[in-house]
């Protein structure tokens, strides 16, 4: 069960303003609009696989990941899930039913254990309505997670189901990997396991199972336990770009 704290008893009014001019949305505020924000963050936890909000929720409030990553994902009529993002430190979640006052769009689930800032919608609101900058840095956020709904689109579009599959995942090394070979060698850890990498591109376990064992014997990647560790970057982008517009689906032999 998540537990919930003021988060001003965890962190002094230094740690506060520190953790939120990391998180974009807050870049460009004054450290008096920083202390102020803090003042109306309460802290969460949350154990491995604990929902944060479900979709059709009629829930508001705003959260920013403090530790941990917590993944997004739609359920169909049907009760299959798609997987549609993963955020980590200072990613910001829960802003859409926010503004449009509209029920959650997507479920919300921690990824291992997961502390996260809470507030109420209506408090955020004033503070958008006070602070220019944070409804710009907003309006900013709104943006950059439209483009990454593009190449979502792009990539469901361009690429069979292993394209897809490679896409994402170097998208995701963009923002969460860690570089061990310059150009050449990262490890990313997703804490994903391999239903959630197959609801990424609308695929079966077993042949994503399939795909990276294949992957993993040509030298591209290794999977483990959630993690991902890149042998050959370049050489990974190429495989993905030779499937562009290829056919195939979920079918498609590696």
């Amino acid at each position: 069960m998540s537990r919930a704290d003021p988060h001003s008893s965890l962190l002094t009014p230094t740690e506060t303003i520190s953790f939120l001019q990391r998180a974009p949305i807050f870049a460009g505020l004054s450290e008096a609009d920083l202390q102020a924000l803090g003042k109306d963050f309460r802290h969460r936890e949350f154990a491995k696989e604990e929902v944060l909000f479900r979709q059709g929720d009629e829930s508001r409030d705003l959260y920013v990941v403090f530790k941990g990553k917590v993944r997004i994902f739609k359920i169909s009529p049907a009760g299959h899930e798609t997987s549609l993002n993963i955020f980590s430190a200072g990613g910001i979640i829960g802003e859409f039913a926010l503004l449009d006052g509209e029920p959650r769009s997507a479920t919300a689930v921690a990824l291992g254990r997961c502390s996260v800032w809470q507030m109420a919608a209506d408090t955020f609101l004033s503070h958008l309505r006070s602070k220019p900058e944070l409804a710009l840095q907003t309006a900013r956020l709104l943006a950059k997670k439209l483009r990454w709904t593009a190449a979502y689109a792009e990539a469901v579009a361009q690429y069979d189901a292993a394209g897809r599959l490679l896409h994402i995942l170097l998208l995701y090394n963009e923002q969460f990997g860690e570089e061990l070979e310059p150009g050449k060698r990262y490890a990313l850890d997703l804490s994903l396991n391999q239903t959630d990498l197959a609801s990424l591109v609308g695929a079966r376990r077993e042949w994503v199972n399939r795909l990276l064992r294949e992957w993993e014997r040509r030298g591209l990647l290794q999977y483990e336990d959630g993690k991902l560790t890149i042998f050959d970057l370049p050489r990974m982008r190429e495989e993905r770009d030779w499937r562009i517009e290829a056919d195939g689906g979920d079918t498609a032999t590696p």
